[in-house]
This record gives C-alpha cells, structure tokens and sequence, in this order.
C-alpha cells in the first residue's frame, strides 16, 4: 500500500495508471500529492511544469507544438508571450481540450522525439510560430534554429511554408532576413535595426586577425572592407573581469585601425545614437558596399562624406 509522497516515484503520473496498480482513491486525495492538471497527480515537493504535467496524459498521436515546442528546443520568444498554456497538436479529429492547453490539428505531421514528449520538428515549430509572432521575432527564431545549434538549414525553413496558410506570408518575409551566423536574439534585433536603417548588412560573427596572421577577437558584426566592427554587450560583459578582458581585446583592435561600436539593449531599443555612432564610423571609413539609406530613417548616406 503507498502510503506517502516518496512511494510514487520523482514524476508526475496519471490518476488512471494509479488507480489500475491498487493505490485506493482517497489516497490520491491526499495533501502530499499535488494537482497540476485534472486526471494528473505528483508528489508536492516536484512542483512539475505545466509541460510535464500535460505530457503525462499526451496520446500517441499528440505532441507538442507552436511556441510550447519553441520553448523546448531552447529557442528564443519574446517576454510578453503568454507561458501559461501549451499548444498541442495531433494528427486526429480529436484536439486535446483542457484549461490552459491550446489544441491544433495538423493533417502533415513533422514530429521529433526531444526531452519528456514528442514535439514538432525545429522547422515545422518556426512556421508554426509565425501565425502569432511578429516577423522580426520570426527573424530571431530562424536564427536560433540556423545557428550555431544547427537544428534547421534555411531550406528547411522555407520547405515548410505552405502556400495561403495562417501567417505564411510573414514567414516568407522573415525567412528573407534570416541569416546563419547569429548567435543571440539581440544580436538579430541590432542587426535589423542597422539594415533597416539603411547601413550595409554586416558580416556575422566574425574572426579578426591582424596584419601578421595574430588573431585579435571574433566580432558580432562586421563591415571587414572598412575594418567597421559593432558588438552588442549583454549584462555579462557588466563582470569585472569580462570588463579587463573586453578593454585588453579592444587595445588590440584600436591597434589594427579597427573601429569598434559597441551596443546594448537601450541601443536596440532607442537606436539613435548608435546610428549615429555608425555614420560617424562610415564616413571616417569611406569605400567597400554601399548602400543608400532608406526614406525617413537616420541611416548611412555616403553622399554626406565630407570631401
């Protein structure tokens, strides 16, 4: 007879599966054992995710889907998208309906087996993602999965675009922007911002040497025809030491003639002054590709370099 928490082993499980082994059904009434979703018990002390809980009562021909499979393969979304629901999908007429589930039929399965359930393939969750996300928050996805993770090519990516679909026409458009390389959301989000503004697309994620082979660094973006570097600076580069390393590593640079911008996130959120902190940097560094700035934005305009 189980008579405590400890006795149901370190995961969730469904009341059906415990009633069926002879546990009586007062003793899943009990205060040890919490309640994360109906049909679904687990000892109090795992506390498990509302994910866990639903992939207890998953059927065969369900998975998880949509941002909820984002979220699982470690992409980036953005804050204010609701975490308090899951999507799930399934191949059948019959859609998972249960408070805080999100249920979706799909007639073209593109399933993996990842963690505690089976979710949508990394291609098949950007698409999905793309009838509810924003195409610069699309950008950033795609980048995530076409980066270093190397869970998706970009063919991948557009293989699963299907024509007159929900949010098909926003993916067609972010997939343009997408690039191999990046390696931070807010790494994407800058770079949009400067070739939105008009300023050339940089190279990604670049390995700098000087002129005797020595290697200097590896920059986020890069215009190397103009020796022009932009680094966005996360809160780590806040840590004392990474400060000394940052400052020993842009000694060399300053060294090789490289000019080096360096952003943050109030810069990719109010972006004027890197802007213009780029400008400066352009026509001090005339030649390589150019691009004419956009209407009405405060990009790059060779035109303006002084004589």
């Amino acid at each position: 007879m189980h008579t405590s928490a400890q006795s149901f082993g370190p995961a969730p499980f469904r009341v059906s599966d415990a009633l069926a082994s002879g546990i009586p059904r007062h003793r899943l009434r009990r205060s040890d054992l919490a309640i994360p979703i109906h049909g679904v018990r687990a000892p109090s002390r795992l506390r498990p995710t509302l994910v866990e809980a639903v992939a207890t009562v998953l059927r065969h021909d369900q998975w998880f889907s949509h941002s909820t499979a984002a979220s699982m393969w470690g992409a980036p979304l953005p804050r204010n998208l609701a975490q308090d629901v899951v999507h799930v999908s399934t191949a059948s007429d019959r859609t998972m309906r249960r408070p805080q589930v999100i249920g979706h039929r799909c007639a073209r399965p593109a399933v993996r087996e990842h963690g505690v359930a089976r979710v949508s393939s990394p291609a098949r969750t950007w698409f999905e993602c793309a009838e509810f996300l924003r195409e610069e928050d699309l950008v950033a996805l795609g980048d995530y999965f076409v980066g270093p993770a190397a869970l998706a090519t970009i063919d991948d990516l557009a293989a699963e675009i299907r024509p007159g679909a929900r949010g098909a026409r926003r993916a067609r458009g972010a997939l343009g922007r997408v690039r191999v390389g990046a390696e931070s959301a807010m790494e994407t989000a800058v770079r949009l911002a400067v070739v939105d503004a008009g300023f050339p697309e940089p190279e990604l994620n670049v390995d700098v040497y000087d002129d005797s082979a020595v290697f200097l660094g590896r920059v986020d973006m890069a215009w190397t025809d103009r020796r022009i570097a932009l680094e966005y600076d996360g809160d780590h580069h806040r840590d004392r030491e990474q400060f000394r390393r940052d400052q020993r590593r842009g000694n060399g640079f300053t060294a090789n003639d490289w000019l080096v911008i360096h952003a943050t996130a109030a810069d990719a959120a109010r972006p004027a002054v890197m802007f213009e902190r780029l400008r400066q940097a352009f026509l001090a560094r005339p030649g390589g590709t150019r691009r004419p700035a956009n209407s009405g934005r405060a990009g790059f305009d060779d035109s303006r370099r002084p004589a």
